[in-house]
């Protein structure tokens, strides 16, 4: 045979184990997120759910109620981008250790801000005590197209080493925003 076809058998067997791998983890993910709630927490949480909504109606007026709350929803959500400048284009998350006090969840998170497009990576931490619940983010991860400007690259640096996401998303949307306004008033001189 050809070495031009051997090779292109070979690089075809790689892809298809390389998709094979790919759909393993993605379905080991899907068997760790369908466990990750107890069958305790299952039953109470359909016991709570039909205690709720026992005395609701059926049919159309509830299924209208849904609707109107799903459209109040997706207002809210587009005036918030409006607002804010910030879209989100995707999102996936993946349970990394679940024991009975203690989970690791690992996100990512990509989007837009104006011109710039930004993507996240971070771990959030849930510890759980009798009495409450407390939350941390960590390994955050902030990629960025920025070119060369050096104020967004010290604003993702300082960002990354404080570790807030409220921080980051707080400043985004007014950094991008003053950006444009400078990238645009420079161009109008040019």
């Amino acid at each position: 045979m050809d070495n031009s076809i051997c090779q292109a058998y070979e690089d075809e067997i790689q892809s298809l184990e390389e998709e094979v791998k790919l759909l393993t983890e993605m379905y080991e993910d899907c068997q760790q997120e369908s466990t990750f709630f107890s069958d305790e927490e299952v039953l109470l949480s359909i016991k709570s759910f039909q205690r709720e909504f026992q005395g609701e109606p059926k049919g159309h007026e509830f299924k209208s109620d849904l609707k109107a709350e799903l459209e109040s929803l997706e207002t809210d959500l587009s005036f918030l981008m409006k607002f804010t400048g910030i879209q989100f284009t995707s999102h996936s998350k993946k349970t990394v250790e679940k024991k009975r006090n203690r989970t690791v969840q690992k996100h990512r998170l990509s989007g837009n801000c104006h011109s710039f497009s930004f993507q996240l990576e971070f771990q959030v931490l849930e510890m759980k005590n009798k009495e409450s619940v407390s939350v941390v983010t960590t390994n955050l991860n902030i990629i960025m197209a920025a070119g060369e400007d050096s104020d967004v690259s010290k604003f993702v640096s300082s960002t990354e080493e404080q570790g807030s996401l409220l921080t980051f998303f707080r400043s985004l949307s007014s950094c991008t925003e003053w950006y444009e306004h400078r990238r645009c008033t420079f161009l109008h001189f040019k």
